[in-house]
């Protein structure tokens, strides 16, 4: 057979692809997830002189960033996910550098309304790595995006902290806006899953098993609950443990609050190997370990006893975020992915929402304790509800 006769192949979109786009949305994670613990330091300096506004403004992207998803996810199914993609990078750029120059409390607010509006990386990363894989590869992809997501969470804070004997947080937001920027600039260099590619899975989808829309609304309802039962012990986490162990440093407190995220850097993608063809099972077993760590948080007295429970919160976690990464790449399947991870990013930050008024509210009546026990009883029903058959049309992977 002659060089002539051999058919081009298509570029191949792998491990290093998949890899750049998640380092893509680590950095440029840092100033959205690494700041926001700073604003009880930064409001002052604005004219909110006891910052009682930190807590509103906390949510204030996250808000946004849900009524936006969805939107934003159509969209990319339309004019390219690529470029939205691009588009949220640079977003998020331009609300960075409008917070870090703000001189009101008014301005501060503003661009803390446009990161949540023009930002949306998770999603757009998460659709554009639906369009360009599927099944295994594009769960495995997922599991490693919510690994980048950890991983910003437990070193971002750390960074802003050493970085601020230099320059104040409010100053670091402009200096971190070069981060996705920085990120864009490696995004342009990557390919657009083109149109043979997108005709070729249209003509998969007439004869794949697509999980119908119950499949999808379940999917929605799990992943609400899920954030809802493990975000509601964040915002309360160091005042349980100041209380439980009053002689306790900043550091401990710290990596207590940083181990279950730990736990998922370790160990997501070996637990992604031994659940992928069970998800529910993962899904559900996670959900239960995290009712178990949450009630474990009320009663927990002592270091070892606190370290046992949130390494026990932790297994939950990995568990429950690798099963509804394979469940939603099931999801997947077949569909407008940007669409559809627009929408599931709108039940997630909407799980966010209702986890911190809950704690906010539940905290100031029951005391520090309260969050993380409405999160536990939340799993717990959510796991009864996993066990539950899926309908009869609803084809999950057991």
């Amino acid at each position: 057979m002659t060089a002539e006769a051999l058919p081009m192949p298509r570029p191949a979109f792998g491990r290093r692809q998949v890899h750049a786009v998640a380092a893509c949305y680590f950095v440029a994670s840092f100033a959205a997830l690494g700041l926001p613990p700073f604003f009880t330091e930064i409001l002052p300096g604005l004219g909110d002189r006891t910052a009682r506004w930190a807590g509103v403004l906390y949510v204030v992207p996250t808000v946004f960033s849900a009524i936006a998803a969805p939107l934003w996810g159509r969209l990319a199914d339309r004019f390219g996910r690529k470029r939205l993609l691009l588009r949220a990078q640079l977003g998020l750029a331009v609300s960075f550098l409008l917070a870090g120059w703000a001189d009101s409390l008014t301005m501060f607010t503003v661009a803390l309304v446009l990161q949540g509006v023009l930002g949306g990386t998770f999603a757009a990363s998460n659709g554009y790595l639906g369009a360009a894989l599927e099944g295994a590869h594009l769960s495995k992809a997922l599991t490693l995006m919510q690994g980048s997501a950890r991983a910003a969470l437990v070193f971002a804070p750390i960074v802003v902290g050493a970085l601020s004997p230099w320059m104040s947080p409010h100053r670091q937001y402009a200096l971190l806006a070069l981060l996705p920027l920085a990120a864009a600039l490696l995004l342009a260099a990557l390919p657009e899953p083109g149109e043979t590619a997108t005709a070729e899975r249209e003509q998969e989808a007439e004869t794949t098993d697509i999980a119908p829309a119950t499949a999808l609304r379940r999917l929605y309802a799990l992943e609400f609950a899920f954030v809802f039962s493990t975000v509601i012990s964040f915002p309360y986490l160091i005042s349980l443990v100041e209380e439980r162990l009053p002689n306790a440093s900043a550091a401990l407190s710290g990596l207590l609050f940083a181990l279950p995220h730990l736990c998922y850097l370790v160990s997501a993608m070996a637990v992604h190997g031994v659940i992928r063809t069970r998800p529910r099972h993962g899904v559900a077993l996670g959900f239960a370990l995290i009712a178990l760590g949450l009630a474990g948080h009320g009663v927990a007295g002592t270091l070892p006893a606190l370290i046992a429970v949130r390494l026990l919160l932790g297994a939950g976690l990995t568990l429950g975020m690798v099963g509804l990464s394979v469940l939603a790449a099931e999801c997947a399947r077949g569909r407008a992915p940007g669409g559809m991870f627009g929408s599931l990013e709108f039940f997630s930050k909407a799980g966010a929402v209702a986890a911190g008024v809950t704690a906010a509210v539940g905290s100031a009546h029951f005391g520090p304790a309260a969050p993380v026990l409405i999160g536990g009883a939340i799993a717990a029903l959510t796991t009864l509800a996993t066990l539950l058959p899926p309908h009869p049309r609803t084809r999950w992977s057991h």
